[in-house]
């Protein structure tokens, strides 16, 4: 299931907002940008997409339990606990669980204010 043009919808995945820091203020240039931390839990079966990327929306994942598997550029990459990959303007991408566990990751990135 690495093939990018058959990446299945979302499901299975709980999306927890734990919080945001408004970069404008912060950093020169960064108006309508926002620093932001979630906790994403993908249940045993369940897929986090379709194919999405990261242009103008970096970001890192750290994974706390179990193991999501990444699919990009035709390649499936599992990560365990700890510090996952790297989003960038070139990720293209989507997210599985193919274990028996919940996989939790912690995701941070930058965004635009919603």
């Amino acid at each position: 299931m690495s093939d990018e043009r058959s990446a299945p919808e979302t499901k299975g995945v709980e999306v927890r907002l734990l919080g945001t820091v408004d970069l404008g203020p912060e950093i020169d240039g960064m108006a309508g940008r926002q620093l932001r931390m979630r906790m994403v839990t993908i249940e045993p079966g369940g897929v986090f997409g379709p194919l999405h990327d990261h242009r103008d929306r970096p970001g890192i994942v750290y994974v706390l339990q179990g193991t999501i598997t990444d699919h990009r550029d035709g390649t499936a990459t599992d990560y365990g606990p700890g510090v996952g990959w790297p989003e960038d303007r070139n990720t293209l991408h989507w997210l599985e669980n193919r274990g028996a566990i919940p996989a939790v990751e912690i995701s941070v990135d930058i965004v635009r204010h919603e």
